[in-house]
């Protein structure tokens, strides 16, 4: 019985290390992910109501630059770091809002 309370008690050692070590580069990579994807659908509300015409307000310029430019610098980095999962959320968002524009330009 006392044998099994040390394999327990070093189990449980071991997910403390785990966390410690590990915790904040998986809470950075969650945290950087959600970043891409909410500046992705930052202008989708905005977009969606144009193509529906509930409205005929265009988001402005500078704040879809602004976001485009952090998407960019983002797609980059994950470029250099070659993380995937970055990499084809950007590429996907980059496709999915070039393709809303697009049905409003050519509307």
């Amino acid at each position: 019985m006392q044998i099994s309370n040390i394999k327990f008690l070093r189990f449980l050692v071991l997910i403390k290390k785990f966390f410690i070590d590990h915790l904040k580069k998986l809470t950075a990579n969650t945290l950087g992910w959600l970043a891409a994807i909410v500046l992705h659908c930052a202008t989708v509300p905005s977009i969606l109501a144009l193509m529906a015409g509930l409205t005929d307000k265009l988001p402005s310029v500078d704040v879809i630059l602004f976001i485009w430019a952090g998407l960019v610098l983002l797609f980059a980095r994950a470029i250099l770091l070659k993380d995937q999962l970055n990499i084809i959320t950007i590429g996907t968002g980059f496709i999915a809002q070039s393709v809303l524009m697009a049905f409003i330009l050519f509307k």
